[in-house]
């Protein structure tokens, strides 16, 4: 039983955690190819969460058609989606464009909630959704302004393969709600790990030269990566998509994008202008509208 204080503080949390994903990915970028990467980390947090289900005795879907629909999930969650998003950015796609391509997902969430799940959509939530996803392209507008306008047609395939990524992860978000409401999550992650790392690792060895360079920053990013994103955010998305609706999980990417401006002002320098800081603002209001239960 999850217990009600880890229940009001898991949105945060997640929000919190997820974030860095960005921030990783800066860090491992010069380091590592990004496919090889994710492909390890898969590998690592399978195995970690493996150990774990054994020693406190998880319980395994008993069925052969859950052990399918987690493996699925795990495609459409973590190598599609994360693949998908570190491929177009390794290959020119600023993080702007790839951050307002993700904010799209909380509407794409709404359009297909009532048809994929029977998830009654209200006018308040449709409010907060619109009104989030004003605040995200406040946020991301320095980043979207600065991009000179002859690199926008380099960025097409890129922008394309992060379309699919987001498309990737709305679906794999629904397929979880519906076909694995329940099960251990220390078991069912473990199958999803296996999945992603089962598609991710053929394409790796056949588009990359499998480099890391183990140094301490990839080392670091690396366990930051597996630890923090792979186990503990995703079994807090996991636990909110199980705990409420779909649509109101995924309006929590919204927050993503301001929280990587604050982080990337505090560990790289970058800029924050008056514009972000106002988007910050509508961002949370959409959020806090479009998640409210009453």
């Amino acid at each position: 039983m999850t217990s009600p204080l880890l229940l009001r503080a898991a949105p945060l949390v997640f929000v919190l955690i997820w974030s860095t994903g960005w921030i990783s990915a800066r860090f491992a970028a010069p380091f590592a190819d990004p496919l090889t990467f994710l492909a390890v980390r898969y590998a690592l947090a399978g195995a970690l969460l493996t150990g774990v289900a054994v020693a406190t005795g998880a319980s395994w879907p008993a069925r052969r058609a859950d052990w399918g629909h987690a493996l699925l999930t795990g495609v459409l969650l973590h190598a599609i989606y994360l693949g998908g998003v570190w491929w177009a950015i390794r290959h020119g796609l600023p993080a702007g464009i790839s951050g307002l391509i993700a904010a799209v997902q909380p509407i794409l969430t709404a359009l297909l909630a009532p048809l994929l799940i029977g998830e009654r959509i209200s006018r308040r939530r449709w409010a907060g959704i619109l009104l989030g996803f004003a605040g995200i392209a406040l946020v991301l507008q320095p980043q979207l302004a600065s991009i000179p306008a002859d690199a926008m047609g380099a960025t097409l395939w890129p922008m394309l393969v992060n379309v699919v990524a987001m498309i990737s992860v709305t679906l794999g978000t629904f397929h979880q709600k519906r076909f694995i409401p329940t099960g251990d999550l220390r078991t069912v992650t473990v199958l999803q790990y296996a999945g992603a790392f089962l598609a991710t690792l053929p394409v790796a060895l056949m588009t990359e030269a499998m480099r890391i360079d183990w140094n301490v920053t990839v080392i670091a990013t690396m366990a930051w990566s597996v630890l923090a994103l792979s186990i503990g955010a995703i079994w807090l998305l996991l636990m909110l998509i199980r705990q409420g609706a779909v649509s109101r999980a995924a309006t929590l990417i919204y927050l993503v994008p301001p929280t990587v401006a604050v982080e990337a002002f505090l560990l790289f320098g970058e800029t924050m202008s008056l514009v972000q800081v106002v988007g910050m603002a509508v961002t949370a209001a959409g959020v806090a509208l479009a998640t409210r239960r009453h």
